[in-house]
């Protein structure tokens, strides 16, 4: 039996892993769908679908499951979404989800779906783990570290900060510059 699980992955994180983990022991193959493939270079999603491609991959590799992880992009008519992932997928049997909005959708489309336990969600969600990424806090420990590995080798940090960061400089106004635009 082949599985799918659909997250934007931003990035792949420990809840997603268990998550993963707990699914695998009930399916032979697991589809893992990258969503909003095409979004990127942003405060909410700032890796690439390729980036999250290599994050989930090298994380589930240890799993004795064999995993495709496909890119699916957004599709903002969700009468047609179920279609349009399963265009973009190889075939499934059922679907795991705890997103209300995606059960609803796969379960209209008459696909069987299954939710799992989420896991201490409140520290394991993708957030989380970028607002600690853009202030230099302890992220690693909320990743696989293969996971740390590809956001390292992208230079994911310093590209989240910067994608975060305001536009507008702080400055200090000059008591003798009347035209200061601060």
């Amino acid at each position: 039996m082949r599985g799918f699980y659909i997250g934007r992955f931003q990035p792949y994180h420990n809840g997603h892993h268990q998550m993963v983990e707990e699914i695998a022991s009930e399916v032979d193959e697991l589809v893992l769908g990258i969503g909003s493939a095409g979004d990127s270079h942003s405060p909410r999603n700032p890796f690439t679908a390729g980036e999250r491609i290599m994050m989930v991959d090298k994380a589930v590799s240890n799993f004795d499951i064999t995993t495709y992880a496909v890119p699916i992009e957004d599709l903002d008519r969700n009468s047609v979404w179920v279609s349009h992932v399963q265009s973009m997928s190889p075939t499934f049997d059922v679907a795991y989800s705890n997103n209300p909005l995606v059960i609803q959708l796969f379960k209209e489309a008459g696909v069987e779906v299954r939710q799992s336990p989420m896991f201490n969600r409140e520290v394991f969600e993708g957030t989380e783990v970028r607002q600690r990424m853009i202030e230099d806090r302890d992220w690693e420990s909320l990743v696989p570290d293969e996971v740390s590995d590809v956001v390292r080798e992208i230079g994911g940090i310093e590209r989240l900060q910067r994608v975060a960061a305001s536009d507008r400089s702080e400055c200090v106004a000059d008591n003798d510059d009347d035209a200061n635009p601060c």
